[in-house]
């Protein structure tokens, strides 16, 4: 297979960080089975946080000095530290995907006094963070959001409810969208960042996932937040979402890739090592030929991550199209990739503690969170068939 730092998209900055990334990788690994099997996440949560501060590997999250220059995130140094932590962790990598995705929407729509409050600590591992869009009613569909914002004064009032926020628990700060238009859809949003220990806020955690990672979900029950803390003006919410969403979009891919690289690596060895009727399985011609696809796959995967990730680090505005289509092939391929990782492995793949069957819990959430793999393909046929004029 090609080497991933081969491919014309890196510079010698991220070979540099290959290096860095591996070491972290190499701490995060013996964590990551007890991790998976914490009955409380939390800790485990703060422990890769700051092993993270310790690897100095923060700042590709949260607007840190990567190649992009300093004060800016490089989003292939971002893609290539999830997909290296993913095969490691994903609990780690999820955890530390979501310290960037609470803190973005701070990068670009504070104010220098806000931004400086929460992101100085953040990068440090002092602060954690979470982005709180999804509610019981509103995931792919934020028209649906329901959470209230009422303007009092010199303060916003929340009340409302926000489901399956990663981070839940082990944030100390929220990125909360809620409604401040009531007469208004989804252009009617406005963003607040919200301290953990805001008097009517409320998390309530869920455990027991399939895969293990702090979650949970918040009440904001008259809960006041200050004026100073919305970011941008009111009505920008959707816009600071989108944005959002639409640099860490490829970075999910990088992820699924993370673990598709780990299953093949654990299929062929696999493959290599267990015979049957007389011969290594590796030898028949099924086993090749389903090694040959999972192989190309990444490979098609990745073309797919790092040429929109270049494409923003060059200077692109948006990578609506890009993203979404590096998502959709590498989250869909993985799953194809991983379950096919535990059919190489036969009986053992599917038992507690084994690397491929971690696999296989940890990558069915990377179709579904930050835009269902349905919703990639609305947004890929739309910008498609804008492009041709066609107007709706």
């Amino acid at each position: 297979m090609t080497d991933l730092l081969s491919l014309p998209f890196f510079e010698s900055e991220h070979r540099a960080l290959a290096a860095r990334l591996s070491a972290f990788a190499r701490d995060v690994e013996p964590r990551a089975r007890s991790a998976d099997e914490a009955a409380d996440p939390v800790p485990a949560g703060r422990e890769f946080i700051t092993l993270a501060a310790k690897h100095d590997i923060l700042p590709l999250f949260v607007r840190g000095a990567g190649p992009s220059g300093p004060g800016g995130l490089s989003l292939r140094s971002l893609c290539l530290a999830r997909e290296k932590i993913a095969a490691a962790s994903a609990f780690a990598d999820s955890v530390l995907a979501v310290q960037g995705l609470g803190s973005y929407p701070i990068t670009v729509a504070a104010d220098e006094s806000l931004a400086r409050r929460y992101l100085a600590r953040a990068v440090r591992g002092d602060a954690v963070a979470a982005f709180a869009l999804t509610e019981p009613e509103a995931g792919s569909d934020p028209a649906g959001i329901q959470t209230m914002a009422r303007s009092d004064g010199d303060s916003y009032v929340l009340t409302g409810r926000k489901t399956l926020i990663s981070n839940a628990g082990l944030a100390t700060f929220y990125v909360v969208f809620a409604k401040t238009d009531p007469r208004g859809d989804s252009r009617g949003l406005s963003a607040f960042v919200i301290d953990a220990e805001a008097p009517g806020l409320r998390v309530d955690r869920r455990l027991n996932l399939t895969a293990s990672h702090p979650i949970g979900d918040l009440s904001l029950a008259e809960c006041r937040v200050p004026a100073s803390q919305r970011l941008g003006a009111e009505g920008d919410g959707l816009k600071i979402a989108l944005k959002t969403l639409d640099f860490f979009r490829a970075s999910v891919g990088a992820a699924a890739c993370g673990l598709a690289a780990r299953a093949l690596d654990e299929a062929t060895s696999r493959a290599t090592t267990r015979h049957q009727f007389g011969s290594r399985i590796a030898d028949f011609q099924l086993t090749k030929a389903a090694l040959a696809d999972m192989a190309t796959e990444l490979e098609a995967a990745r073309l797919l991550v790092y040429r929109a990730a270049w494409a923003k680090d060059r200077g692109a505005d948006r990578i609506t199209s890009e993203a979404s289509m590096a998502k959709l092939f590498a989250t869909e391929a993985a799953q194809r990739i991983v379950d096919r990782a535990v059919q190489i492995h036969g009986g053992i793949g599917v038992e507690r503690g084994v690397v491929v069957e971690r696999l296989y819990r940890e990558v069915r959430a990377l179709r579904i969170y930050e835009g269902t793999s349905e919703i990639q393909r609305l947004i890929i046929a739309d910008r498609l068939l804008a492009e041709r004029g066609d107007k709706k």
